[in-house]
């Protein structure tokens, strides 16, 4: 689903160089200390960042010279993006049309993605009326409305308190499961890692240090690990 193949970009002073393959249905942990190039990765794959070299390959296709809106993916980032003058519903409905002119057909799209995240019959609320669960459940829904076969998350739920948090990974984790989406998630956070995620990679200085199933590198965590334990 997903091929970082030999890929360069230089970012200001920073470089990042990576080699990644997400196969369909993975969910990929990305960590990293700050400055690591977390952000310079998601920004590459999703096109707001273009290669110096090396290929982005999504769902067998290169599109490392695509637009972003070209690209078959959706965004999730940490403050969820969301309109404060537009409704529940119009904020999910952006995901489809930029003019909001949906067809019967996207209208049910955005209700099914409403219930699907447990906003069901609140599409007409304002988000300042919303707690901050609810939202990251309207920002999901928009992500997932796109109905792309790869999603990126920046740290989408580290505003939520532990048990806000908890609730959200186990919506996405159940979302995924039913959907088979692919996943690259940026996070601080292990735990979260090991919650929704099956594979794990480790940025350091812009490459790739560390990478493998989640499970294997917890059982066995290799010394580059230690600090996130």
């Amino acid at each position: 689903m997903l091929e970082l193949k030999d890929l360069t970009v230089q970012a200001g002073d920073f470089t990042l160089s990576a080699e990644l393959i997400l196969a369909a249905g993975q969910r990929l942990a990305v960590i990293g200390a700050s400055g690591s190039g977390k952000s310079t990765l998601l920004n590459a794959i999703a096109g707001f960042l273009l290669p110096d070299s090396g290929q982005v390959i999504i769902d067998g296709v290169d599109r490392s010279r695509a637009k972003v809106a070209d690209r078959p993916l959706s965004i999730l980032f940490q403050d969820g993006n969301l309109f404060p003058h537009l409704s529940v519903f119009d904020n999910v409905a952006l995901g489809l049309r930029s003019n909001l002119q949906l067809t019967g057909a996207e209208r049910a799209r955005v209700e099914k993605n409403l219930i699907q995240t447990g906003m069901g019959g609140m599409g007409a609320r304002m988000p300042a009326s919303l707690s901050g669960g609810q939202q990251s459940r309207v920002a999901l829904a928009r992500m997932l409305v796109r109905d792309t076969p790869l999603a990126l998350m920046d740290e989408p739920f580290s505003a939520l308190d532990p048990g806000l948090r908890r609730e959200m990974l186990d919506l996405v984790t159940q979302l995924c499961d039913e959907t088979g989406l692919t996943l690259v998630l940026v996070t601080h956070d292990l735990r979260e890692a090991a919650a929704l995620c099956t594979d794990l990679c480790l940025l350091e200085d812009g490459r790739i240090t560390t990478q493998g199933p989640i499970k294997t590198l917890l059982a066995d965590p290799p010394a580059a690990l230690t600090p996130w334990l």
